[in-house]
Formats: structure tokens, sequence, C-alpha cells
């Protein structure tokens, strides 16, 4: 193992006033959010005592935000390989390839807890934050889709929906899709998951990998500051308390104004074949990006005081740490960098050499020349801390919450239409039944995409994790659209408590068991645990999104129409899934019954078409699919005709 001995001695604890605080109110390790054993385990690795400076960068690698470390060894048990497999798992989202020269990238991230102290910000910054991870494949972003878990439709939801389409409508990124659901289990801890898809050359896919020693490491977009500071540690890795109103600077602010030139500089800069890796700065900040970057035997050399700054008198640590948004980070050339500077010019944004690619293995971090910090960055990921949870079946769960109430049966388009659901025009539907769809011009084929979770107040998690999954593939089936694919939000309490890790696990084994029956990998995917607020957690709330290729756009279900029969097609399962997409093409409408029930669903039908229709309600449990069809009648065991419209 490399150390930097001599570099740890030469340079002092830093003596910034947080700091300084926190070392005196309580060990420094703790207040960073790591545990004795994690500290002790440090200063193994390094076969030293780590810096303050190192120890910060520690605290948020090793962050369950970061670092996965309760989670990732149950993550395994999830399919992620098939034949239109890319990249799964691992980098900054999934990506399938879709034949004809096109590759989908896609993946859906939580922005909980700061949605929960601030929601406007939290919200928006969560949609930034998606739009960097699609952009660092590669892609260019053609669509957002958005999950909110909310006690009720108070002011705190209205600022979150507030935020995302400040956000997004300002990046020019249409909106067609997701789902919302009010509950009171959600009204101390709120969800806000975030869902990004993008299209690419498979050619130019992206890594975050560097590569090349000699490489110029370029920072480039906003600049930094203090906003986020610690954001992926204090604030995503821990419990929710009354003291909330204190977390609010770790809450970043978003830009979109900015962030719509980094999406079309990095778009340009990789279509121009510039750049040689990408990688989003997000949680944890140069942190997270540049020890991302550092893998397989490859390391950093990182000038901090080059770094362009918004605020005066800012730490090393600091401007390490920083979760200030819209800001990427590339690897170029040394012959490509005068270009990859004209390209950021052109669009005003800051591009700055920050540092070199080496074979050192070490992410090193210096101040006029001087290293403040030097970690090899093998042990900031691969030796992340992992697990096993003692896990504990509770005796009994709480009862199934079976009354919707007026805030779910209400209609929900004064929610979608805050959001541009048209701008790149590709939108072939809009949301508000089942999947959105997105042409890919300028063929007639297209994807259909969706975002679903467990019924409201679902509590047995593996049952949570089944519905999530098959939800979002009926939903994509329901648009015409074969599932192709599958990406996860996992959203639960503190996994150290033993019912909340057997929630977790169990949750994964029935996602993992339904993505299974119907033959798609997941391929991306995101962990929000310490969804806990005083102590109680929200139910398991496993959210999945789903991305289904559609051969003919212009041959898919959309409304029922005078004189159609409608039917109910009973099943559980991926047989129901394959069979509604293979004979879409023969219907006018088809709608998924989900926890609604069939009597919702129906009215559901009728508002999108615009028709009423005098219908026999039955009662029954369990999913199933309306459809509309004027010709036979589908030749599948269990049908219901419930009336002509």
């Amino acid at each position: 193992m490399r150390t930097n001995v001599s570099a740890a001695r030469r340079v002092p604890h830093l003596d910034s006033y947080e700091l300084t605080t926190l070392a005196q109110q309580r060990p420094l390790h703790a207040a960073l959010g790591l545990t004795d054993g994690e500290f002790e385990r440090i200063r193994k690795l390094l076969e030293r005592e780590p810096n303050h400076f190192e120890l910060a960068v520690f605290s948020l690698l090793w962050s369950e935000h970061c670092g996965y470390k309760h989670s990732a060894p149950l993550l395994k048990r999830l399919p992620s390989g098939g034949e239109r497999v890319l990249q799964g798992p691992g980098e900054n989202a999934g990506v399938l390839d879709l034949g004809e020269g096109v590759a989908v990238t896609f993946k859906v991230e939580s922005h909980n807890h700061p949605s929960a102290v601030e929601p406007f910000q939290g919200a928006a910054t969560g949609i930034g934050g998606i739009l960097r991870d699609i952009i660092a494949m590669g892609a260019r972003p053609i669509a957002l889709l958005d999950g909110l878990w909310f006690g009720a439709p108070d002011h705190q939801f209205e600022r979150a929906v507030a935020g995302i389409g400040g956000y997004g409508n300002s990046v020019g990124v249409a909106n067609v899709g997701g789902t919302t659901v009010f509950h009171e289990a959600y009204a101390g801890n709120c969800l806000v998951n975030a869902m990004c898809v993008g299209i690419l050359d498979p050619a130019r896919l992206q890594s975050a990998k560097a590569q090349g020693p000699g490489n110029i490491v370029v920072l480039y977009g906003a600049t930094t500051g203090r906003d986020g500071i610690g954001g992926a540690s204090v604030l995503a890795s821990q419990e929710l308390g009354e003291d909330d109103a204190d977390k609010r600077p770790s809450v970043q602010v978003g830009d979109p104004f900015t962030g719509k030139k980094l999406i079309e500089v990095s778009v340009e800069l990789v279509e121009s074949g510039l750049v040689e890796s990408l990688q989003d700065c997000g949680a944890a900040g140069l942190a997270s990006s540049l020890s991302e970057m550092a893998r397989d035997g490859m390391g950093l050399d990182v000038q901090l005081d080059r770094v362009p700054l918004r605020e005066d008198g800012m730490e090393p640590w600091e401007i390490m740490i920083s979760e200030s948004q819209e800001r990427m980070v590339a690897v170029v050339r040394p012959q490509m960098l005068e270009a990859v500077q004209a390209v950021c010019a052109r669009w005003e944004l800051e591009c700055t050499p920050i540092g070199e690619v080496t074979d050192h293995g070490e992410l090193r971090a210096l101040v006029d020349g001087e290293p403040v910090g030097s970690i090899p960055a093998s042990l900031l990921t691969d030796e992340c801390p992992r697990y096993e949870v003692e896990q504990a079946k509770p005796d009994s769960w709480p009862a199934n919450a079976t009354a919707l109430g007026e805030a779910n049966r209400a209609d929900k388009t004064w929610i979608t239409e805050q959001y541009d659901q048209l701008v790149g025009s590709r939108t072939v539907r809009r949301p508000g039944l089942d999947a959105g769809v997105l042409r890919l011009r300028p063929s007639l084929r297209g994807i259909a995409v969706s975002l679903q979770g467990p019924r409201p107040g679902e509590s047995d998690p593996f049952a949570a994790g089944v519905q999530a999954v098959l939800g979002a593939a009926r939903n994509v089936a329901c648009a015409g659209g074969e599932p192709i694919g599958l990406t996860d939000c996992l959203n639960f309490g503190n996994p150290e408590k033993p019912e909340i890790a057997y929630e977790l696990a169990q949750a994964i084994e029935g996602l993992a068991r339904a993505a299974e029956a119907v033959g798609i990998p997941v391929v991306s995917g995101n962990v929000s645990l310490y969804n806990d607020t005083n102590g109680r957690a929200i139910p398991p709330t496993p959210v999945v999104g789903c991305v289904g290729l559609i051969r003919d756009v212009t041959r898919i279900p959309n409304r029922w129409r005078r004189g159609d029969t409608v039917a109910l097609l009973r099943g559980e399962g991926a047989e129901l899934v394959r069979f509604v997409w293979q004979n879409a093409h023969r219907f006018s409408l088809a709608h998924d019954v989900s926890w609604g029930g069939l009597a919702k669903a129906l009215h559901e039908a009728a508002t999108w078409s615009g028709i009423e229709a005098d219908l026999y309600v039955v009662e029954g449990k369990g999913p199933g699919v309306i459809v509309a069809y004027s010709a036979e009648p589908p030749d599948w065991p269990r049908v219901l005709e419930l009336g002509t419209v």
C-alpha cells in the first residue's frame, strides 16, 4: 500500500471555525458521521493519522449516501445483465442498446432529505443532479419523470412541485410522467425521486474512469461556494429530527440556466470527441467525482487553488467537498484543451484545468504546490466498509392503508400542467395515463417510460418490490412498449434497525424476482436510507423506473372511441405484461388497474379519452389491465367485458 506519510506530517490540521467547533463538541470523526470503528479502520488503512482534510473526504465517501455500506451486499441480488446492456450498475447511469445506432441511458435518484428541509431547492437540485448523471454518459437528456410521496398536498408539496417545474422547464427537458402519492406516513419525511432518460450514439458512450497519465483534469460549469457542504454525510445519511432547520446550509442551490449551458457544452464536447471521460460533480463534490475517476490504478493530482470560487476565504476541505451545483469534471488530452476551453467560452462557462491524471493511484490535493491531503483512491471506494446488518422480521406489520382519501382520488393535472411536456419535440404521449412516449427521430420508433412505486401504505416489503416492478412494466406495456430495462430507487428507514434491514432485503428480493419473471435487467439505481423522522420510519417504498421500446409510435394505444368494447384483463405478473405489449396495436386504449381499483382506473380512462362510458364495475383484487377495442376480443384466458363506449 502506498502512503504519503511525509505529506501528512508537514500539513497541519485545518483550523477553520467549523471544524474546530465540531472537534470541541465531540470527536471530529463522530461529528462528521464516522463511527469509532470506521475511524480506526481509516488509521489502519493509511498506516498513520489522517489530517482533518483527509478525514472530511473519508466522511463523505464512506457515508451511506456515497458508499452504500449497508446496501451494497444486498444489491448484488438484482439481475443486471442482458443482450442489450451496454452499461450496468457502476457508472453514473445504465445504458441499453436500442439498435440502429441509438442507445438509451436512464437512472432514478432521490433528493429526499434536502426536499424535507428546503422543498423548492431540494427538489430543483434533484432534477439538476439526475440530469448531470445522464450527461456524464455522453447523452442528451430528453425526458424527466418524478415520483412524489408527501403527507398531503400542502405548501411543502407545492414548493417541491414548483422546484421541479422551475428547473426542468428552464433547462428545456420534457417532463413526461411519474407518480404522486399522499399518505400520512410521509408527513415527516417526504420522498422526491427524479428520473431522467437520455439518448446517445453507442460509439460515444462515456465512462467516469480517468485514463492516460499526463491527461488534464478540467472543471467546467458554475463556480464553487459553500452551499451543500456535508450534504451527503450530515444530511442524507442521518435521520431527521426537530433540528431540521439547522441543516438548511447543507441544501444545495441550483441555477437551471447554467444547467442548460452545461447540457449543451457537454453534448458538444462528446460529439466532437474532445473528452476522454466525464463525471458529474454532485454529492460530496470534487471528493466523490475525483475519487471515482481515479480507479483501476489511476491517480489524480488536483490543484485546489485553481478551482474558481464564488466565496472568499474557503478552506481546502470546503473546496474539496462543496456540493455546489452545475459542475462537471472532464479528462482531456493536452492537445484538446484549447478546443475544450473555446467551446465553454462560447457558452460563457468557466473552464479551468485543475489537475492531471497520474499512475500513482492516489488522490492528491494540493494548494500552492504543497499537498494538503493524499489518499490512495481505492481506500475511498473499494475499501468502504460493508455491513452485513442484522435482520429481524417484525411480529406483525401495520395494516395496509385501504382508503385512498380525496387527495389521492383528486385530479392531478394541476401538477403536470406546471411542467413543460412538449419541449424537445419528441413527446408523442403526454403524462396522465400510464407511461409517457417519446419518438426516436427521425424514425417512427419510440420509447415508453414510467415511474412507479408500491400501493400507498404497503407494509409488506417483498410485495412492495414486486408491485413496483410489475406496475412500472405494465405501464410501459399499456403504452405499447416492450419493457427492456429497469432502474430503482430504494427509499427506506434506518438500516441499522434490524426490522428496517429486513424490509430492505425483502424488497430487493421482491424486485429481483419480479425483474427475473419479466426478463429485464436492473441497470442503474439509487439507495436512500435513514428516511426516519423522530424515530419513525417511512413504509418500505421501492420505486422503479421502466423503459420500453416501441416499434412504431403511430400504432400505440391512445383513447377509447365510440362503439369500442371495453374489457378487463386479469392476471398476475409477466405473462400479462407480455400479452399487453405484444397486442397493443390492436387496442384503442390500454390502462393499468393498480392500487386505486377498477372504478378509479375507468374514471381515469374516461377523463383521458374525453368520453364518458356507462360500464360494469366488478369487485375483485389484484392487478389488471383495461383495454378497449373495436375488432375481435383479446385471446386471453381471463377476459371480462365491461360494456361498450
